[in-house]
């Protein structure tokens, strides 16, 4: 049983218990009648059999008692001379019982000394007997005790084990989240970083020549300060298990955002084609991408670059371009941070890819695409 499974008696186990009663009632008179030398059926017989399986009852509160409760029956059966029949069947139960609710030391040491009252209770009862037939039983009764012990380990043992990975899956789920929010936090904060440091260094740059620019500058890095507070203050709260996260930006949402980085004095261009009927998750992947990509440009590509944003939708696929005028990757090629590789994973996670690299006119390209539709294998890399 599991650890949080409820171990009360339940209807099964009275059914249970009610069907092993019946069968020996029914079967032991059968059984005896090709055992002529057993000890002659009386109302003891059949109050033994009944009892052994009524000891099963309260199994999964109690297994190691209901097993030698019900071993001790059977054991007091054979003593006595009572022929080989059912009540063998309700021994095996009590057996495959005890090894599926206890740790395998304990159902070892209770099946062992079990087959070893067993056998001498066999070997006094039969002592007077031909030894091959003694010995049959002997090996019957090992046989009896011993299977239903491995089948009972082995259900404990697959049990334990998919509950070990369904344990494995939470946690990796959990783990999973907090990469998600951890992301989320690198792409909110950084990007706002980002564009503060650009506003400051343009607002530096006039503020003795044009107080209104210098003015625009510290207004900018206000509200970029405010979003990148906001952002942060809300993967926290959603990280302590608190309000419930806002919605995630889309592509609704880039010109907002290609604005505020146009503030700061990057040159960019906004190309949006038709893009409606794009699934949540994939529109909120690409705009944390695009965000992500600004980012790289704000930071790298030096303060003459310019960037083009393009997004288009053809038919079944959606592709994000973020191509830049800066100086390009340097001669050893783009060293892969936590920002690209963060694109990458949101890209994967939504069934889509990521390609990064130079491109002819220079600077650096960030192209991402996402099959759309019915043929979108969300969680799988598209080809």
């Amino acid at each position: 049983m599991a650890a949080d499974e409820p171990r009360g008696i339940r209807p099964g186990d009275v059914l249970l218990a009610v069907a092993l009663a019946l069968f020996a009632l029914a079967g032991t008179g059968g059984a005896g009648q090709d055992q002529p030398q057993a000890a002659p059926l009386d109302a003891w017989t059949y109050a033994l059999t009944t009892l052994a399986a009524a000891a099963l009852v309260p199994w999964r509160r109690h297994p190691l008692a209901v097993f030698v409760a019900t071993s001790a029956l059977v054991a007091v059966y054979l003593g006595v001379g009572y022929p080989y029949g059912p009540i063998m069947i309700t021994a095996a139960v009590a057996a495959g019982l005890l090894a599926a609710s206890v740790p395998l030391r304990t159902a070892v040491v209770a099946g062992a000394t079990d087959a070893v009252v067993l056998v001498a209770v066999i070997l006094v009862r039969d002592v007077v007997r031909a030894w091959p037939e003694a010995l049959t039983h002997v090996l019957g009764v090992l046989v009896w005790t011993a299977l239903p012990l491995a089948i009972g380990v082995a259900v404990r043992t697959r049990r334990e084990a998919a509950a070990r990975v369904r344990e494995e899956q939470a946690l990796r789920a959990v783990a999973d989240e907090r990469l998600r929010m951890a992301q989320e936090l690198h792409d909110v904060v950084g990007h706002g970083l980002a564009v503060i440091a650009m506003q400051a260094g343009a607002g530096l740059h006039v503020l003795d020549r044009d107080p209104a620019k210098a003015r625009a500058a510290l207004e900018a890095i206000r509200t970029a300060s405010k979003d990148a507070l906001d952002g942060l203050r809300a993967e926290v709260v959603a990280l302590r298990g608190g309000a419930p996260r806002a919605p995630s930006p889309g592509l609704a949402d880039l010109a907002a955002m290609v604005e505020r980085v146009r503030s700061g004095g990057l040159d960019v261009r906004l190309d949006v084609g038709q893009a409606d009927g794009v699934p949540d998750d994939v529109a909120g992947a690409a705009y944390r991408i695009v965000q992500e990509a600004l980012t790289n440009v704000l930071r790298h590509a030096g303060r003459a670059a310019g960037a083009v944003v393009r997004v288009r939708r053809a038919p079944g696929r959606l592709t994000v371009e973020v191509a830049d005028t800066g100086h390009g990757p340097p001669a050893g090629g783009l060293v892969e941070g936590s920002g690209i590789a963060g694109m990458r994973e949101r890209a994967v996670r939504t069934g889509g890819s990521v390609e990064v690299g130079g491109h002819p006119g220079g600077g650096v390209r960030v192209r991402a695409s996402w099959p759309l539709d019915g043929d979108r294998p969300v969680g799988e890399e598209a080809s």
